[in-house]
């Protein structure tokens, strides 16, 4: 028996491909869930699928420039996700749409330009790569930025935590205390688009959002508490993360999906047998007065 759980949970972890793959996903477990959690709660969750694809123009021109250069790319994702949170913005304040209609309009011509570009730029295999990553293909490098961008996230996230929360619970008051409340939507944006840019390498730019999006809606399942959300959102990425690889290692199968996959496991069990709004929760309210009668 120990023998048959070493062969399946640490044996992997004897290559180094593994153990980088593991420590990268780890990183973005506990950075991505925090912030898809804020999502849900300012009713901004596709929010996080739009930004995803606004990156791709920015790593698509760092890999004409750079090739297939992390830094270059992360660099180019970045600041082409925060030009497009702008313009996002700008066109929800002169045009009086709604911001999430204006993202969604950026982010189709992002992800449209963003393919054209590597299609002219590169092959097939190229354009896969940046689509849906490759975790098992993360070298050193790859791997310090990864870690320095999480933890860059953490310790920001944690300074403008209390804005946040207020921002999401009562917007108003934010802006009745200060005239800077503006600030915390645009670094909370900025932390966004960082993140996504981390992700990418990992499971690419169509699939980092799942990371981020599904541990955090399974959590509302099981606790009402802020505090609760986001420590069982990063536990349920964790284990989605390196759960993913072990299956993708043992079946010889896609990493990205197989982490994304097993994440949107976790979402539905929690939806059928979670503490709260669940199915089973739903039939327990209906059966508790039953037995009172």
């Amino acid at each position: 028996m120990l023998a048959l759980l070493d062969a399946w949970f640490l044996a992997p972890f004897d290559y180094g491909f593994m153990r980088r793959a593991v420590v990268g996903g780890l990183a973005l477990s506990l950075a991505a869930p925090p912030l898809g959690v804020f999502l849900v709660l300012r009713g901004m969750s596709l929010i996080g699928d739009a930004m995803a694809h606004a990156i791709l123009p920015g790593v698509a021109l760092g890999f004409l420039l750079a090739g297939f250069s992390l830094p270059i790319m992360s660099v180019g994702g970045v600041l082409f996700g925060l030009l497009v949170a702008l313009l996002a913005g700008a066109v929800s304040k002169m045009g009086g749409q709604r911001e999430d209609a204006a993202m969604a309009s950026f982010f189709i011509i992002s992800l449209a330009a963003g393919v054209m570009l590597i299609s002219i730029g590169g092959s097939s295999v190229d354009l896969t790569h940046v689509l849906f990553g490759s975790i098992l293909a993360i070298n050193s490098t790859a791997l310090l930025l990864i870690a320095s961008i999480s933890t860059l996230i953490v310790i920001i996230l944690a300074i403008i935590f209390r804005a946040l929360v207020v921002e999401c619970l009562d917007p108003l008051f934010l802006r009745g205390q200060s005239r800077r409340s503006g600030w915390v939507h645009s670094v909370f944006l900025g932390l966004l688009v960082l993140n996504l840019t981390a992700g990418f390498q990992t499971l690419g730019t169509l699939m980092a959002v799942g990371l981020m999006m599904l541990p955090a809606t399974s959590a509302r399942f099981w606790s009402k508490r802020l505090e609760g959300l986001i420590g069982i959102a990063i536990v349920l990425a964790m284990i989605a993360s390196t759960g993913g690889l072990l299956l993708s290692f043992h079946l010889d199968i896609p990493s990205g999906p197989s982490i994304i996959l097993l994440a949107g496991v976790g979402y539905l069990l929690s939806a059928l047998f979670g503490r709260y709004h669940s199915l089973a929760a739903k039939l327990r309210r209906k059966t508790t007065p039953l037995a009172l009668e």
